[in-house]
């Protein structure tokens, strides 16, 4: 199976048009068909079915679409990785990262690795914890940077340790449930779940953590717009990092509801794969990454130090 003909069957699923992949790829069409067929009889299977509007993959070209997709990352990550052994810091860096790491710890890690790096394009996505670990296992990104709950598997991950952060408890401004002074108050409150599942979420581990059943999730979302346009429009309760809750551009809509009970303290921290090799590009932007992540604790050391003093 040659990697040409892999390419070719990528260009023309994502083309929808054998005319547009084989101009995609400085192809003539002809020469373009020839090769998939190949690839068709090598198999032994159909992958594309024809139609009057184009193209469009079976069942088997599906299967191999996604396979070939991942090879040719892959392949395109090794280029990068020799090269970058070789003293040239090229390719592309795919960062995946929570909302307080990209507010607490990618302005000032992004300034100084492009000022070092400025040839490495950078691509970054924020999600919340479930989607950067699936993105990570897949391979979509390099580097995820978020919370780390109890029980991840040991192992999976290499994992390094960057800041901490506590999650508390907040609802809309105004809301009558600001009143609330113990957890148990808002048992029966609507909650909104961070995750994937109803039975997961940081809000299910708070209640747990003060020897209580967990909430019913009422709303179950992984995107942070979503968890926001939710509290902020309607009653629900949510969990939100203290930083992002006190930060000016979020104090005007939410409260921190004062419970006797402690959030949720959570470590974020850094991931990469488990690999017998770690790029360079990515050793260089952990380096980075601690950097940032000394200032925001040497910060938030400074700031508890002179309240406790006031």
């Amino acid at each position: 199976m040659k990697l040409s003909a892999l390419q070719a069957l990528v260009a023309a699923i994502e083309s929808g048009s054998l005319r547009s992949a084989a101009r995609r790829l400085g192809l003539s069409q002809p020469a373009l068909t020839k090769t998939i067929r190949e690839l068709e009889r090598e198999l032994a299977a159909p992958l594309l079915e024809r139609t009057s509007k184009g193209v469009l993959p079976t069942a088997q070209g599906k299967v191999l679409y996604a396979r070939a997709l991942k090879a040719n990352k892959e392949l395109s990550t090794a280029v990068d990785e020799i090269r970058q052994l070789d003293g040239a810091m090229l390719g592309e860096l795919n960062v995946g990262a929570v909302p307080v790491a990209v507010m607490l710890l990618l302005p000032e890690t992004l300034r100084t690795f492009s000022r070092q790096f400025p040839d490495i394009r950078l691509r970054l996505s924020e999600e919340l914890f479930f989607a950067q670990m699936q993105k990570l296992r897949s391979g979509q990104v390099d580097v995820a940077i978020c919370g780390i709950p109890d029980g991840l598997a040991s192992g999976e991950f290499h994992i390094e340790a960057l800041i901490e952060t506590e999650m508390v408890v907040v609802v809309r401004k105004g809301s009558p449930r600001q009143q609330a002074r113990r957890l148990q108050e808002l048992a029966d409150a609507p909650w909104v779940y961070t995750g994937s599942t109803h039975d997961a979420g940081y809000a299910r581990l708070l209640f747990e953590r003060h020897g209580m059943d967990g909430p019913p999730s009422r709303t179950i979302v992984n995107s942070t717009l979503a968890l926001l346009s939710l509290v902020t429009a309607g009653d629900y309760v949510a969990l939100m990092p203290r930083q992002i809750a006190v930060h000016p551009m979020a104090a005007s809509f939410f409260a921190i509801v004062p419970l006797a009970e402690e959030g949720y303290r959570l470590q974020v921290a850094a991931l990469i794969r488990r690999e017998s090799a770690v790029a360079p590009v990515v050793r260089h932007f952990l380096a980075h990454l601690h950097r940032a992540a000394h200032h925001v604790n040497h910060r938030q050391d400074w700031d508890e130090s002179s309240s406790l003093s006031c």
